[in-house]
């Protein structure tokens, strides 16, 4: 690669494969190589740049930022304008909209009476409202030139440098066949999973978090530095273009857009008849809560652009869309007081009572507050004016306090120095979180009851998780049972469960003869568990049920988990050190550990798992491993570093000074630090046991371990919809686990195989529309059959 022209086609076609794999990975949702190969052709590409920095172009995928921060946003007047849309709020006025659209459309077509004119066929396009900011984005030859927000509707501001920092936001479009000129219009927002991390980021920096995602997404987007935009997790979502002749449909003009590498949204879905709006609206309000980003209601548009341009505008808003927005979800209302409620790991939290108020259609008393570290940031005080919002539409939250209304009287919350249940002392737990990259995500403290199970909401909670469905699975024991157990001092720990006789149980309300067997036989019923629900009924805290299946898939036993370091959790698949500490520590407990030998005697044991998945079990590495001691100067450069040099932990240890000093590019510093360590005879035996257990658990870097054939459905993703008559949803759940799937609650491009039982509904004409196999549930069990036969 000696001349120009050579380099000038090389990072043409650098720059064309890593424009091809955003195309996969941000619109298809569908990665086609791993973020390690797509980091090497990025990193190529910006070495070659950076040597011959004349053929640097604008839509070069590295020049996403660049320049210096802006003094100001310079204003933008629009061509088209950017309307607002007409708002529903009842179906009554859903129907009233498309009334009047069929109505206007069949006196257009040749029927001069309006209100006589006889209704017209029309078909839809729905999708969600997002929560975000509006943006137009513009291109020439392809490449984009502008973006900026929607203002006042006529006139917005140039915020190019930033929507280019926008990951799923194309600098040059894909394929060929897009006009000269073409302008696109859509949401920028946070997702969900991304607002936390940043919120998270803000709390460890003692900086003030965003109050909701809408609100992260508009002050990110009108940052005058492009960089600080450019570390915020946004994306974009198409809605539309001004563009003319792009198709003869709304859907099949964003369906054009997306071919050129423009996001749309994955709900995007066309309907013949206004009730198929009404039956998209309730589809998506009752999954609201599980769509990783925040919407506040969702869009009609009239699908023919032919139908649309005939109804044309009102002064402000189209004739041929219409926004049905969900019921409110936030109101105003008085902090009555505030109350301590202990959960089943002795987490004392404050629960807010409120003067009532009808939140997004459903009456509010209460309302969490989290932690103190939430009633901290708030500023809130007993007797506050405050803004309560629900949270997924499920958990009330206060979310803001309106300081001007403040009254004279208005009280601190102070939290508790004695559990309100059973008097023990409360204790203050600081938690810092960190990743396995020792970078700390988020911070806080947690004011804890020591009574441990001696307290009765302790005890209480800690038996429902115990001998929940997906836990030990006792039928029978409901939470009015448990109370009376409780209460009655029958129970004092899960393992007296097993101890119940006929007669206790007999005495209790409700109960007779034959009930009373039939919980007992539930009850000894369950004393053989898979090791994942034993694990999972525990409670260990941050411990959930997919957390508890790694566990017990990888361990194998209870006795290793046991048994397991904190670094040695580490190198399992989805368990951080925050995690893994919380493992360890219950199990250093005396009280836990009592409590598992209460159960061992009495004869409550996991079936065994056999040998462990080698699915779920990862291999530590040398320089892995050295890097867990955070030795000064030893950061994974110089763990490989010296992994590659002294080959082993025993040689690593044998090293005088002049061996660290051998070590290539190895500072002085991080030498004498290396040295101080590995003469410390605490630390060598650390990590020798250390090791030691990696070998025994099968996760050493030199560990011969007989492979075992990968589970038949390792890495697939199966969704079950619809009712079946066979197997309960959990036991074909469960069928599907144990021959290495995953399953999901929602069908996306990444879906492996969807099983329809009877009534299935959005599901399944999801998987249609994405092509993706359907098996009815003979099928389903005829072929887990054959999988399991293997």
């Amino acid at each position: 690669m000696n001349s120009k022209q050579t380099i000038s086609t090389r990072i043409a076609q650098l720059r064309q494969t890593i424009e091809a794999h955003d195309y996969s990975y941000y619109v298809l949702d569908a990665p086609t190589v791993p973020d390690s190969e797509y980091d090497r052709l990025f990193s190529q590409l910006r070495e070659l740049e950076q040597q011959h920095p004349e053929l640097i172009t604008a839509d070069s995928p590295t020049q996403r930022v660049s320049g210096q921060p802006l003094d100001t946003f310079i204003q933008v007047q629009h061509g088209v304008p950017m309307l607002s849309l007409g708002n529903a709020f009842a179906e009554e006025q859903v129907l009233e909209f498309a009334q009047r659209a069929e109505q206007a459309l069949g006196a257009s077509q040749g029927q001069s009476d309006l209100f006589s004119a006889a209704p017209v066929s029309i078909e839809y396009c729905c999708e969600p409202k997002l929560d975000g900011l509006a943006v137009s984005i513009s291109y020439e030859q392809g490449v984009l030139v502008r973006a900026a927000t929607r203002g006042d509707g006529q006139t917005g501001e140039d915020i190019t440098a930033n929507v280019r920092t926008i990951r799923n936001v194309p600098l040059k479009l894909q394929g060929e066949g897009w006009p000269e000129n073409l302008e696109v219009r859509g949401e920028v927002y946070m997702p969900k999973a991304g607002f936390e991390l940043l919120n998270q980021r803000a709390l460890a920096a003692d900086q003030k978090p965003f109050a909701n995602p809408r609100n992260a997404a508009a002050g990110s987007l009108r940052q005058l530095d492009a960089k600080i935009s450019a570390s915020r997790p946004l994306e974009f979502c198409c809605y539309g273009s001004s563009t003319e002749d792009l198709a003869q449909t709304h859907a099949g003009t964003l369906q054009r857009l997306r071919e050129w590498g423009i996001s749309i949204s994955p709900e995007l879905k066309v309907v013949n008849s206004i009730e198929g709006c009404l039956a998209y609206y309730a589809d998506i309000g009752q999954r609201r809560a599980q769509l990783p980003y925040d919407i506040d209601g969702v869009v009609f548009k009239i699908n023919a652009l032919e139908q649309q341009h005939s109804l044309g505008f009102r002064a402000r808003e189209p004739r041929w869309a219409l926004a049905y927005k969900f019921a409110a979800q936030e109101e105003i209302t008085e902090l009555l007081d505030v109350e301590f409620q202990v959960g089943r790991t002795g987490a004392v939290t404050p629960v807010a009572r409120l003067k009532p108020v009808h939140v997004g259609g459903v009456m509010v008393s209460n309302a969490t507050l989290h932690n103190m570290d939430e009633v901290a940031r708030l500023g809130v005080m007993i007797g506050d004016t405050v803004i309560v919002r629900r949270a997924g539409d499920v958990i009330p939250q206060i979310t803001q306090v309106l300081l001007a209304r403040r009254p004279s009287d208005a009280r601190a919350i102070e939290a508790p120095s004695q559990c309100p249940v059973c008097g023990s002392q409360v204790e203050r737990t600081q938690l810092v979180r960190r990743s396995k990259n020792k970078q700390v995500v988020s911070e806080g403290a947690v004011w804890r009851c020591m009574g441990r199970l001696s307290c009765q909401a302790q005890l209480q909670q800690a038996l429902i998780h115990f001998v929940s469905r997906r836990a030990m699975d006792i039928d029978g024991l409901g939470e009015k049972i448990i109370e009376q157990l409780v209460t009655r001092k029958l129970v004092a720990s899960p393992a007296d469960l097993y101890r119940l006789t006929y007669e206790q149980v007999l005495e209790l309300d409700g109960f007779a003869d034959v009930s009373a067997r039939n919980l007992l036989s539930a009850i000894a019923g369950s004393k053989q568990p898979r090791l994942a629900r034993l694990i999972f009924a525990l409670g260990i805290p941050d411990v959930g049920e997919e957390t508890a299946k790694v566990l017990a898939r990888a361990l194998g036993s209870m006795q290793r988990l046991q048994q397991a370091y904190p670094q040695t959790l580490l190198w399992l698949p989805e368990i951080g050190a925050e995690v893994a500490h919380e493992i360890t520590s219950f199990f250093a407990d005396n009280h836990n550990q009592s409590v598992i030998a209460q159960l061992a005697e009495l004869q409550v044991q996991a079936v065994d798992e056999g040998q462990t998945d080698v699915a779920f079990q990862a291999c530590a590495t040398l320089a892995g491993f050295i890097e867990q001691f955070n030795i000064s100067g030893v950061a994974h450069t110089n763990a490989l570093r010296l992994a590659q040099h002294f080959k082993s932990v025993a040689a690593l240890f044998a090293a005088d000074w002049l061996d660290l000093c051998s070590v290539e590019r190895l500072s002085k510093n991080t030498a004498l630090a290396l040295q101080d360590f590995i003469s410390q005879d605490e630390q060598r035996e650390h990590a020798l046991c250390l090791e030691q257990q990696l070998i025994e658990f099968g996760m050493h870097w030199n560990c011969q371990r007989t492979q075992m054939q990968a589970a038949p459905l390792a890495g697939q993703t199966w969704v079950l919809t619809g009712t079946l008559e066979q197997l309960t949803r959990e036991q074909a759940k469960v069928r599907l686990e144990q021959l290495g799937a995953k399953v999901a609650g929602s069908v996306s491009a990444k879906t492996s195989c969807v099983v329809a039982g009877a009534s299935a509904g959005s599901k399944l004409v999801r998987a249609q529309e994405l092509a993706i196999p359907v098996l009815d549930e003979a099928a389903f069990i005829e072929r887990m059959t054959q999988l399991e036969n293997r």
